[in-house]
Parts: C-alpha cells; structure tokens; sequence
C-alpha cells in the first residue's frame, strides 16, 4: 500500500486515513484507489469488524487535485481502458454497496467535491466542529459525481439537496447537522479520543455478524434506485458539463480567480 494511504488498526476497527496534508488529501489517481484498495482489503479482513475513514492534517479531503491527478490504476491497461467507472463511482459503490462493514466517516476538515462524496459514501459520520464542508462542482463548472446525487438526496431531501449543490455554500459542522448531513459534532479538543472513543464501544456493544447483517438489510432496504445506472448518468453528465464552454470559463474563473462570465454553450 502506498505511503498515500495511512492505515491502523486497534482492537476491531481499521482507520485509514488519506494522507497528503500537504495538498489537503487532494485526490491523485493513487490516493483515490488507494482508498477503494484500502476498503476492499479490510473487507477480507475477520479480525476488522468496523472501519473508520479519516484525512491527515487539517483537511478530510478537498477534492480532486485541479494540478493533475496524475496517470495511475490498479487495473490492468485493458480493464483500465474499459473501466467506465472509474474511483469516483467506486467511492459509493465499494464503500456502501460492496463492503458490508459499517464505515465511520471522521470528518476532520474539509471536504469538498469528490472528498465530500466520499465522505456521504460512509454509513455513520462524525464531523470536527472547526471543519467545513463545500458542493465545490459548481466552481469548477461541473455537475455532481462519486454518487452525491444519491447520497446528499437520501441524506437531507431534495429542496435542500439543489439548495446546496447550486449554491454551493459552505457548510459549517453546525449547519451540517441540523441538515443531517452528519449525526455528531465533536469539539475539536476531545476529536481524537471521540472518534476512537465512538468506534470502540460500536465494537463492544455489537456483534461482527450483527454490524454487517444490519448494513446489508438496511442498504438493501433504502437503495430503491440502481446505484450503478445512477453513477453512469452522473458521470456522462459531468463530462457534458466539462466539455461545454461555461465549463472551460468555469475553471478559467476559478484558477484566475475572477468572477465567470457565463454564455450558455
């Protein structure tokens, strides 16, 4: 596992946390597999019964990184050439669908775009109260994807859904649970010792067989949608969105940061 990926284990839970402070856990290519691998690894694992998705630093994950993400898959370069999916689908689909353990989301800074997508992708979250959470896609002239649409519609309903994707405010740790978006706000002196504190009586107080038994029931009983049809249309929805000029003035804008100046083509 690359040094990207930072993992520990103690009594039943797993944490891995994202591991680039420098860029705020920016996602290359690397790192967002890193976390899919990551996952799908302590999936196999008896002795993990909870697992516990964190950032380094002051950031949970801010997104894509606008530098390059770089040139990397796990795959092979045919399965990589067919791939239609990619890491960011992979987010919602191995982290809710495939893994049956419950994962905590610790929300430790921000996340934004693809690392808010992530984020929502866990079962049970946590959020630091000095973190701040942010849409992010429309700044760079991009529409949702890493299943948000799902996700934040199934979190906080569909006014607030838009409300928040359109006019991509910042979310602080208050706001974010008198939303729903998360379920605990931990002051940020007692972060730490909470979040490991909260993982471990999981542990204690409920059965491997049970965790996972819960998640698949529950999964199965509020996933009304084909998820896999939804990241498609999420996904071919982006790359129209990136590919139109208001994309391009969009990210123009935004790496200039000036005002953009939209003509709708």
């Amino acid at each position: 596992m690359s040094n990207l990926i930072a993992i520990e284990d103690a009594g039943h839970v797993r944490t891995i946390r994202l591991n680039r402070p420098e860029v705020k856990n920016a996602l290359s290519q690397e790192l967002a597999w890193g976390v899919v691998t990551a996952i799908e690894e302590a999936m196999d694992v008896d002795d993990v019964w909870l697992i516990c998705l964190t950032g380094t630093g002051d950031a949970f994950c801010s997104g894509l990184d606008l530098r390059g993400p770089g040139d990397y898959s796990p795959k092979s370069p045919l399965n990589t050439q067919l791939d239609d999916l990619g890491w960011v689908s992979q987010f919602l689909l191995t982290l809710r669908q495939k893994c049956e353990k419950p994962i905590v989301g610790a929300i430790n800074g921000v996340a934004v775009g693809a690392g808010l997508s992530l984020a929502l992708a866990t079962d049970i979250r946590l959020m630091k109260r000095s973190a701040r959470i942010l849409a992010g896609y429309p700044r760079i002239g991009g529409s949702p994807d890493g299943g948000m649409t799902f996700t934040l519609s199934q979190a906080i309903g569909y006014e607030q859904t838009m409300r928040f994707l359109l006019e991509n405010k910042t979310v602080d740790a208050e706001e974010a649970l008198r939303l729903g978006l998360v379920g605990e706000v931990v002051d940020d002196d007692r972060w730490e010792a909470r979040v490991a504190e909260y993982c471990q009586r999981l542990c204690a107080a409920v059965s491997p067989i049970t965790m996972r038994l819960t998640k698949r029931t529950v999964v199965k009983a509020t996933t009304p949608i084909d998820l896999e049809a939804q990241c498609r249309l999420e996904l071919a929805s982006i790359r129209m969105a990136f590919a139109s000029e208001d994309g391009r003035e969009a990210r123009a804008a935004f790496l200039e940061k000036r005002p953009p100046v939209f003509r709708g083509r």
